[in-house]
């Protein structure tokens, strides 16, 4: 997550969407880097909502502009499975090492999930707070022009970002039935990001909130 308080954006990091390759970049330019632990470096809206948003607006004033990015949503899961196949992680609990991508899938889509599908939700993270905290520039991971014109545009710099924390590149494959379940059972997560427009712009779901995710 990075704060920059003269402009005043938040970029929060949504898992699997390239952020640590800007966070890199921008480190040098932002009043506050949160890297570690994962869970901060990640806080969702929820979480900054909670324990970042009230320190800010206390010593660097309200007004801020929340920035994300989120991913196809079977692309985000297909970093995730990618991911978790890097060498040296056959032995992790959460390795996806000897299980196909649609057993990652159909294993994602259950109510309680194995260790290695647990991987949160893109919505969920992005989900509107009941005090009206919420993301006000939603950029498409496939649209990194536009994220760079509207940060180089916002911070007044150009910006040079190299790629980092990348899943290993492989050929995924998903079977048609596993496909469709997906996207009848998560169509909320394709709402959300087919509402995206251009620059950062985007249309709410319906009455502002997002459902509960399941």
């Amino acid at each position: 997550m990075l704060v920059f308080s003269n402009e005043k954006l938040v970029f929060l990091s949504v898992p699997k969407t390239g952020t640590t390759a800007y966070e890199a970049a921008l480190a040098p330019r932002a009043a506050i880097v949160v890297r570690q632990p994962p869970e901060l470096k990640h806080a969702p809206v929820f979480r900054y909502n909670r324990f970042f948003r009230p320190a800010i607006e206390k010593f660097m004033g309200e007004g801020f502009d929340v920035l994300a990015v989120m991913r196809d949503p079977l692309d985000w899961l297909g970093s995730w499975y990618r991911y978790r196949q890097r060498p040296g992680q056959e032995q992790a609990r959460n390795s996806t090492h000897g299980i196909s991508f649609d057993a990652f899938v159909t294993e994602y889509m259950k109510g309680k999930r194995a260790a290695f599908a647990q991987v949160g939700s893109q919505t969920k993270f992005l989900e509107p707070q009941n005090n009206g905290t919420a993301v006000t520039h939603l950029f498409r991971y496939e649209d990194q022009d536009g994220l760079r014109r509207f940060l180089e545009s916002r911070l007044g710099i150009e910006i040079e970002t190299r790629r980092m924390n990348a899943s290993p590149d492989m050929a995924l494959t998903l079977s048609a039935d596993v496909e469709a379940r997906y996207r009848r059972k998560f169509a909320v997560e394709y709402q959300l990001y087919d509402g995206i427009g251009a620059d950062g712009a985007f249309v709410p779901l319906a009455n502002g909130v997002l459902p509960p995710h399941h």
